[in-house]
Order: structure tokens, then C-alpha cells, then sequence
């Protein structure tokens, strides 16, 4: 089933925008999605649409409700421009284009094909499944003094070689260095 409705006052590139938000919707929805935009076009498009649920509905062969309707086409063809003029200054004119448009709505029996997802609009959304995670249990706590000691028993352990000089004598000649340092650091 199909409805038009011709040479209505708006541009065709007005009524696109409408009628490409009704496209693959039942007739429910797009009623509802007529009714809150805030475009003038979305009355002439809503009254194309009950002509074409109307249209249906009164065939006696088909026995066609309305809210089991999908609107397969939906679309807006540009129609004659009314050419009008306007005085302008030093006595030129312009020319005032009235567009017009022909808007063509096509029913047809079926699922809606819309993205749109099939919940009503005032239920709320189910929440998602939370999965709870495992519990991971924490290795026991090394203590520093065990990791420490082992290293420091090595280093007692290591033998000076033939060339080197003995552990002690290294020590002396470090400490030299460190309070050569000191002084500096309190100017």
C-alpha cells in the first residue's frame, strides 16, 4: 500500500531528513518518532502516513492492521518551484524560489528492519551479568634481612687474589674519600 501526497510546501531536502528517520520502522514507532520532531514537514509526513495505514486497512482482501505495518519506502521527490520576485534597492529585483516537494510513503506487512532495538520505551534495561573474579591468593611476604645476609656472607667469603690487597686495607682507603666529601657539602 502506498500514499502521496504532491505539491507540498516545503523543500524535498527538508522532508528527506524526516522521512529517512521513518524508513524500516513499524508504524507505531514512526508515529512516535513523528510526533517529538521538531521539524513543520514531520505533520505533512504524518498525515501521509495515516493516509497509507487508512489506505490499507480499508482494503477488504488484505486484512491489514495497522500496527502490524512496516514502512518499506519512504521518500521525498522535489516538486515545481514557484518563481516569485522581490523589489530590492535601485530598483533591481530578486527572485524568491517556493520550493515544493512530493512525498511518497509505501506500507507493507513484515518485520521492522530498524537498528533500533525492540524494548519499549519506558522499560527499563536489563543489567548485564557481572562475573565476579577469582580470588588470587598472595604469595607470603620475603623478608629483606634473609636476602640480605646471604650476599653479605659471600662477599666475607670471597679471598683476595695474589694482586689485590686484603678487605681491610680497601676499606682504609675509602674512608678517606668519603670525609674528604663531607666538608664540601657544609659550604
Amino acid at each position: 500500500m502506498r500514499a502521496q501526497a504532491r505539491w507540498v510546501h516545503s523543500s524535498a531536502r527538508k522532508a528527506r531528513l524526516v522521512t529517512d528517520l521513518i524508513r524500516g520502522r513499524s508504524v507505531p514507532e514512526a508515529r512516535t518518532i513523528l510526533a517529538f520532531s521538531n521539524r513543520a514537514v514531520a505533520k505533512d509526513v504524518d498525515k501521509v502516513l495515516r493516509s497509507a495505514v487508512a489506505n490499507a486497512e480499508s482494503r477488504p482482501d488484505l486484512h491489514w492492521h495497522g500496527d502490524d505495518l512496516v514502512i518499506v519506502a519512504a521518500h521525498a521527490d522535489e516538486g515545481p518551484t514557484l518563481k516569485r520576485w522581490r523589489a530590492r534597492a535601485r530598483g533591481r529585483v530578486a527572485r524568491i524560489r517556493k520550493r515544493t516537494c512530493h512525498i511518497t510513503i509505501e506500507l507493507a506487512q513484515g518485520a521492522p528492519t530498524s537498528a533500533a532495538p525492540a524494548v519499549p520505551a519506558m522499560a527499563p534495561p536489563e543489567p548485564a551479568p557481572v562475573e565476579e573474579p577469582e580470588a588470587v591468593e598472595e604469595p607470603e611476604a620475603v623478608d629483606e634481612t634473609e636476602t640480605i645476609e646471604p650476599e653479605a656472607e659471600a662477599a666475607e667469603e670471597t679471598e683476595p687474589e695474589a694482586g689485590e690487597e686484603p678487605d681491610e686495607e680497601r676499606e682504609a682507603d675509602e674512608e678517606p674519600e668519603a670525609e674528604a666529601e663531607t666538608p664540601e657539602e657544609d659550604k
